[in-house]
């Protein structure tokens, strides 16, 4: 079944490397002697224990529990940190976080024109010291380790200091993101996704002994419950894939069974790879296509993680 084709058909030569602007991120800074405080009672995961020499993934849910943006976020200064997010949310993210500021001594701004951001891989990185979500200042800014992705080390780079950005393309940087399993919510699928869809808990985007935020309770509930009957995978397939795109199974072609999280043109030119949020039912039997019953079949790849299936787990 090409649902379960669980052969690597995109690669990429662990030699490559290069610099790229991230045009599609942008950031926001949150400053202030409140800020760690603030933002550990917004987001999913621990900013009260964030050092200097770190970063965090984590997500911003509403109090359904649906994630409204992920970020990369690490400290900047004392007082400072920045996140780093799709730039499609930053805007309504910015405005909904600001709301419950209130009395707090931290001040949110959109700082992505002050804070250039690239993405950076093989030994351009000049990470290999650093383990993964690792932080330290470079020439200007500060570096971010990221989960190697296909064989590949990869770098998030904040800093006007990076030479030749451009001998990267930005669609092999997207491939990527893609290939490391680490989702990013963009604009088409704002509030799609609890947490746990997205294997966000998997690669430590969740903070479960942490106080509350909101949809916690939700988060929380599906992770102690065992309710999680809905996870996210990596496809390839024969044609283009974007965030927001229906996936639709054989067997029950009358509703869809999943949504594409993030997609990337494979670095070969022919196809994309996706990763898919899907029902877990539809790994069983079937075949599982895009954008319509008919439509282009998805093969599934390995993520470099393990997720845990359980079709039969609870609503």
């Amino acid at each position: 079944m090409g649902g379960n084709d669980n052969r690597r058909m995109s690669t990429l030569s662990s030699s490559t490397k290069g610099a790229v602007r991230l045009a599609p991120w942008g950031v926001i800074r949150a400053s202030g002697a409140d800020a760690a405080s603030f933002l550990h009672g917004q987001l999913t995961n621990d900013f009260a224990h964030l050092g200097m020499g770190q970063a965090r993934l984590a997500g911003y849910c509403s109090a359904k529990g649906r994630l409204l943006a992920s970020f990369i976020a690490w400290k900047a200064a004392p007082d400072e940190i920045l996140l780093a997010c799709h730039a499609g949310v930053l805007p309504a993210t910015l405005k909904r976080l600001s709301m419950f500021v209130l009395r707090s001594k931290c001040k949110l701004s959109d700082a992505t024109s002050e804070v250039p951001l690239f993405g950076v891989i093989g030994d351009k990185a000049a990470v290999a010291d650093l383990p993964t979500w690792g932080k330290r200042d470079a020439e200007g800014g500060q570096v971010v380790r990221l989960p190697d992705a296909a064989g590949v080390v990869r770098a998030l780079i904040a800093s006007p200091c990076v030479a030749s950005s451009d001998t990267l393309p930005l669609e092999t940087w997207q491939w990527l993101e893609v290939q490391s399993g680490v989702p990013t919510i963009e604009g088409a699928t704002v509030e799609q996704f609890v947490p746990q869809m997205l294997n966000f808990e998997l690669v430590g985007g969740v903070n479960f002994q942490k106080g509350c935020y909101p949809g916690q309770e939700i988060v929380a509930r599906a992770q102690y419950r065992g309710t999680v009957k809905r996870r996210m995978f990596l496809f390839d397939v024969d044609s283009t894939a974007s965030a927001g795109q229906e996936v639709f199974h054989s067997e029950d072609p009358g509703q869809p069974a999943g949504l594409v999280a993030n997609a990337a043109q494979r670095p070969e030119g022919a196809g994309f790879s996706a990763l898919v949020e899907v029902k877990l039912s539809s790994l069983d039997r079937g075949s599982l296509h895009i954008g319509a019953p008919d439509g282009p079949l998805l093969h599934r790849r390995e993520l470099p993680y393990e997720v845990p299936v359980d079709s039969n787990a609870a609503v």
